[in-house]
């Protein structure tokens, strides 16, 4: 009988044992896959911390490469005057020669901020000119070639601050 109750014994101890080694890996089963949470939302921070940054930097860039725009077309009508004034008849020459001299310092000005003109011979591009006017095509003059510039266009990089306006061919 001694046996049998050691048997015994022994048998409810290992189910005890088992019991607990159960209780113990569910817990740290549960360790685990909170550790394994913890790691992935950590892992989502550090990235969309990475994502902020990258964004912000970009965006401090562009404000950087356009940080002149409103300026520039603040300025741009008063280099349409001087061009207006340059153009009339009977200027001396000295009043001629200092309104070039301010026009020739603008536009360097603005090309040192990367504004530049819009070319605006050859071809119609809608996308830096504005069609104000139309003329028939003829054998010398081909449909959609610009005939005339009324008023110049202007870009900064590659953003256009305003298109020239011009009569095209039709």
């Amino acid at each position: 009988m001694k046996k049998e109750e050691q048997l015994e014994e022994v048998e409810g101890t290992e189910e005890v044992v088992q019991e607990e080694a159960t209780q113990e890996k569910s817990e740290l089963e549960l360790a685990n896959e909170r550790a394994e949470d913890f790691e992935n939302k950590y892992l989502r921070a550090v990235a969309e911390m990475q994502n902020i940054q990258r964004r912000s930097s970009e965006e401090r860039q562009t404000l950087q490469r356009y940080r002149s725009q409103d300026l520039a077309k603040a300025i741009l009508p008063s280099l349409d005057n001087l061009e207006r004034a340059l153009a009339v008849e009977g200027l001396t020459d000295d009043v001629k020669k200092g309104l070039e001299m301010v026009q020739e310092s603008l536009v360097q000005a603005l090309k040192d901020e990367g504004i530049e003109e819009v070319a605006a011979d050859g071809a119609f591009d809608p996308n830096f000119h504005m069609a104000i006017q139309t003329m028939p095509a003829d054998d010398e003059h081909p449909a959609d070639t610009i005939a005339q510039v009324f008023q110049k266009g202007y870009k900064l990089h590659e953003r256009v601050l305003r298109p020239a306006m011009v009569v095209v061919y039709s």
